[in-house]
């Protein structure tokens, strides 16, 4: 075990820990995923010892587990529906850009 990594998640799905992977590593974390292949050895090994695992690097661990929450539970708060500063557009905060005129949402 690596003492400068964490393990932020880990599940018996091997497709939830690919898609957590993806939403770290889309945010620019990096992160090595471990017992991807373990699975056949459930009940010669604990259970907990075999299921796929994601970890990250130690001053990674707080935004990892903030983004992973966000990815599965969503937002904590809902986006603030924004107006379009080019075409006057209201739009729903979800959207970063406009669906009529392409404008990026301002940031703040």
């Amino acid at each position: 075990m690596n003492i400068g990594y964490v393990r932020v998640f880990r599940h018996s799905n091997a497709l939830l820990v690919g898609h957590v992977r993806n939403v770290l590593e889309s945010a620019g974390l990096p992160c090595e995923l471990r017992n991807m292949t373990l699975g056949g050895a459930a009940g010669e090994l604990p259970l907990g010892e075999c299921e796929p695992e994601i970890w990250v690097a130690v001053h990674n661990r707080a935004r990892a587990e903030m983004l992973i929450e966000e990815a599965l539970n969503g937002p904590r708060e809902p986006a603030q529906v924004w107006r379009c500063p080019q075409c006057d557009e209201l739009l729903e905060g979800v959207f970063d850009t406009c669906w009529q005129c392409g404008k990026a949402k301002p940031a703040g």
